[in-house]
């Protein structure tokens, strides 16, 4: 007989349809005007109305969020800079059924999309793949104040980008020279500082932009410096946490012809904390979660091509970039170092071909992809040097992929079919261990109809595959070391215990985790609805995802362990170490669930007012037990509104976010209260003027100083919040 433990606790909901909720509130869809960027490989093609937001990465081809077959939400810079973000976390309220999770420490946040996480969510950052998972570090090492866009389309997507994003995909977009430079100005400059009171954290930035005349050539680049402290929580403690991050990018695009446009990014996070082995949730350092001091080495270097001539036939990409993500971890208490580095070579291409049929268009999508992960894991008390659990292995991807998009007009209005299909192999290896190899095949179809320009019906069916990773397939070594209760320790029956290791063991039949989903919606996008000039978007839509052969972590343990040699009785399995007694950890295929949720975002906007939000809820059970499955959030309402003064110069905001109770959980001590948290807000930022360029926020987050739980039960979030932030831009 052997316990067995499942390391994930698989926790979804599901509740009824409220679509209602956010119609009558004319909360939010995020599209508040963001410039196609040419200088990234796929933003030149098109240009838009300013309301229109652009979807980049939802179908490889720029267009309108609200136009696309699914649901994509669209962060731009505006929105971003409104909530005055520490982390890229803290803007995350403004996406259904998306999330970062973790915790309220920046090193353990992950982010999470319609109950997925880990391997299931696909990061890029400007289209590079981020490939650093560990099974308690974060993985968003980017900086607010780099980025332009927060692209996150929710749903499988592998048609298109292969493993990995069979929840979705988030897409960070970094700054440009054209967001800082006006018509005729040469040279730029931005200069900022922020202060935020729940950390005593304080930043301070830069950035320089230079454009030749000839607009040939632009740089920009950029550094940000945070440094904070001890988090006080809604509970009334502090949670021990000591950060100093420092971020910093360079870009550089070339434009030797109107056809052709070449650019080259670095983009660095240096983060050095000191907290837990496990920073994540309010976990506190002590044996078994050792006190480290962390240092984070995040870079990311890209170089791109992207060349347009006068043709239908030809607008294309090729990408190529290489990121090494590091965190090293010194135990303060000891002379222990371990770290972790993965690195990532990727190059890809993309192309698209359109073709006039008369009443109908068609542009064709196709190009293919080829990635290596490698990984290294060190440990200077093992013998060989090498990290348990951190095998160091490397992982090879081929893909190559093909998407048509065929619209006709008509009497009956607009009809668009978008179907897509996408090949990937993969291999892993590790010294010592046997090869594994498979391949996938991940179909997918979209359409949407028009009846009129306002109005959007869509549906989707897609299949997508997450492959399971070399850290799945190879985990090897010490996971815990656990006391043996059934023999007397070595100093007597009254001293301390004796101790058994429970050891990782690889899995080299690990076959991929799989989706089948489906999805309907629809979409309402008017103008002049109350002003002249103003305009209302909204669209929802419910999706279902049968989710096959998820991969989790098993942990056994002989249950002898746990008895004195009183309770033994014959026959029963002695405690031991390692496999031959059972106690063993390994990665399984385990569960077949099925997700199902409704989403829904809408916005208003007017020159005196704006109204936006988003309605979540998602419900998940594992089709064989009926236990739940997931790692989800309660039904969520999220509503950001305020007022305009002075032409939009000045703006007074409130952002309200609400959860319903949740207790659809296995373990009924993991079920925790609805909660109501609410945030003002208020920005000055004259448009012209002698101090136009200047841009003053103040504002204070949970102002009621609520103690309220979001990654799990008895993990407080942060209490009161009084932040500021000043910045000044300046064009030449």
């Amino acid at each position: 007989m052997t316990i067995i433990m499942r390391a994930r606790e698989k926790n979804l909901l599901w509740g009824t349809a409220a679509w209602a909720v956010l119609a009558s509130a004319g909360g939010g869809a995020l599209a508040a005007g963001d410039a196609a960027d040419d200088a990234e490989s796929r933003e030149g093609a098109i240009e838009l109305a300013q309301l229109d937001e652009v979807s980049v990465y939802a179908t490889r081809n720029p267009m309108p969020a609200f136009d696309y077959a699914g649901e994509v939400t669209v962060i731009p810079m505006d929105v971003i800079e409104d909530f005055n973000p520490s982390t890229l976390a803290d803007v995350f309220d403004a996406v259904p059924g998306a999330a970062i999770g973790g915790g309220p420490r920046r090193s353990g946040m992950t982010p999470d999309v319609r109950g997925l996480s880990g391997e299931g969510v696909l990061v890029l950052f400007d289209g590079a793949r981020q490939s650093f998972l560990s099974g308690h570090d974060g993985r968003f090492f980017v900086d607010p104040d780099l980025v332009r866009a927060v692209e996150v389309v929710r749903g499988p997507t592998s048609a298109l980008y292969g493993s990995g994003a069979l929840g979705g995909v988030i897409a960070v977009r970094t700054i440009t020279a054209e967001d800082f430079l006006e018509e005729g100005q040469t040279a730029g400059v931005k200069v900022s500082s922020g202060y935020q009171s729940v950390n005593e954290e304080w930043r301070v930035g830069a950035t320089g932009v230079w454009r030749s005349e000839d607009e040939r050539v632009d740089v920009v680049g950029n550094f940000t410096l945070r440094n904070s402290g001890d988090i006080e929580l809604g509970s009334g403690l502090d949670l021990p946490a000591d950060d100093e991050i420092l971020s910093s990018l360079l870009k550089t695009t070339f434009r030797p012809s109107d056809d052709l446009t070449l650019s080259a990014s670095w983009m660095r996070y240096g983060g050095d904390s000191v907290d837990p082995t496990n920073p994540q949730g309010n976990g506190m350092a002590g044996p078994g979660n050792e006190l480290v001091d962390r240092d984070i080495d995040s870079n990311t270097l890209q170089g791109t091509a992207h060349y347009n001539p006068a043709s239908d036939l030809i607008d294309a990409n090729l990408v190529a970039y290489f990121t090494r993500n590091t965190v090293t971890e010194d135990e303060v208490e000891s002379t222990r170092s371990v770290s972790r580095e993965v690195e990532t070579f990727g190059l890809s291409f993309d192309n698209r071909s359109k073709f006039d049929l008369g009443p109908a268009s068609l542009t064709f999508t196709y190009g293919g992809e080829y990635y290596r992960d490698e990984q290294v894991g060190s440990d200077n008390t093992t013998a060989d040097g090498t990290r348990g659990g951190v095998p160091n292995a490397t992982a090879d991807f081929y893909g190559a992929f093909a998407q048509g998009e065929l619209a006709v007009e008509g009497a009956f209005g607009r009809f668009t079919l978008i179907p897509g299909v996408r090949w990937d192999r993969f291999e892993n290896a590790a010294p010592g261990d046997p090869d594994t190899s498979d391949e996938a095949l991940s179909p997918k179809i979209g359409a949407t109809w028009k009846p009129v320009p306002e109005i959007i019906l869509f549906g989707n069916w897609s299949e997508a595959f997450r492959a399971p990773s070399f850290n799945e397939i190879y985990a090897d070594d010490i996971h815990f070391e656990i006391p043996n209760l059934s023999v007397p320790g070595p100093f007597g029956p009254f001293g301390p215990p004796a101790f058994v290791t429970n050891f990782f063991i690889p899995n080299p039949d690990l076959v991929p985790e799989e989706s089948q989903t489906w999805e309907v919606g629809a979409g309402v996008d008017v103008d002049g609805v109350i002003f002249e000039g103003d305009r209302f978007t909204a669209k929802g839509s419910y999706y279902k995802s049968d989710v096959t052969n998820l991969i989790d972590l098993e942990v056994n343990i002989p249950f002898t362990c746990f008895l004195t040699p009183a309770e033994l009785f014959p026959g029963a399995p002695p405690c031991g170490t390692g496999e031959p007694f059972g106690n063993y950890s390994r990665n399984v295929n385990v569960t077949n669930a099925e997700l199902e949720g409704v989403e829904l975002e809408a916005q208003y906007d007017s020159r005196y007012f704006y109204l936006r939000g988003n309605f979540s809820t998602i419900d998940g059970e594992d089709v064989d037990s009926g236990d739940y499955v997931g790692v989800l959030a309660p039904d969520m309402v999220f509503v950001d509104g305020g007022l305009k003064f002075m032409n939009g110069d000045f703006r007074l905001g409130a952002r309200v976010s609400h959860a319903a109770d949740f207790d659809k959980v296995n373990d009924p001590t993991n079920a925790r209260d609805g909660y109501t948290v609410g945030d003002v807000y208020a920005v000055w930022s004259p448009m012209s003027g002698p101090l136009k360029g200047l841009r003053v926020d103040l504002g204070a987050d949970n102002v009621t100083d609520a103690d309220y739980d979001v990654v799990a039960a008895g993990v407080s979030q942060p209490g009161r919040n009084y932040k500021i932030a000043v910045s000044w831009r300046q064009g030449f």
